[in-house]
């Protein structure tokens, strides 16, 4: 595996001359997969796709790859819903960073996998709105929702994403706190991300 900054050279390289494909729907492929209870770690888990990394690593891979095989650049982590505050309604609030962290690995693996010299592969870590927005249903500060985004974006750092992708935000103060969150990280790990 090459080092962040020969993958974000790479990349910026790559940008610079064509558009990259990035992978489809990850919930979608999931529920392709007809998963049971069992396979979510148990009923009271049942539907928490990001507890999947740990439970069904070999779903998670088989999508990442299908998505290279079929001609992906870059794919996203399974971490939309990974953040401390979404996670606690399954009661794996304190699991945040290790599952971020096992979603960006996994996806890293993939992209390793079919990267070459001539066509690397990249991984995108997907950073969700969470169920809380302060605008529209509160019941959250921005302070915590800086904090909330801080892990996340450290787990999926620490696992090795390339960048990181906030997504499907109906809350411009949610992605705002996801941009200071990010914006630390960077300062704390003296990178470009």
């Amino acid at each position: 595996m090459s080092s962040l900054a020969e993958r974000h050279k790479a990349l910026h390289e790559i940008l610079a001359e064509r558009i990259l494909i990035l992978d489809g729907a990850m919930g979608t492929m999931l529920q392709q997969r007809n998963l049971s209870a069992d396979d979510f770690g148990g009923l009271e888990l049942e539907g928490c796709n990001e507890n999947l990394v740990r439970t069904r690593p070999d779903v998670i891979l088989d999508i990442h790859r299908s998505y290279f095989a079929a001609g992906s650049d870059m794919v996203e982590t399974n971490s939309f819903g990974s953040t401390q505050l979404v996670l606690s309604e399954y009661g794996l609030g304190s699991d945040a960073y290790e599952l971020n962290k096992t979603a960006a690995r996994l996806a890293r693996q993939a992209a390793d996998e079919f990267s070459t010299s001539a066509k690397p592969r990249f991984v995108a870590g997907s950073i969700g709105p969470t169920t809380k927005a302060i605008t529209v249903t509160g019941g959250v500060t921005f302070t915590e929702l800086k904090e909330n985004f801080h892990e996340q974006a450290r787990g999926l750092m620490d696992g090795g994403t390339d960048v990181l992708l906030i997504e499907t935000s109906q809350d411009a103060r949610n992605v705002k706190a996801a941009l200071i969150a990010i914006e630390r990280l960077k300062q704390e790990l003296g990178i470009g991300i």
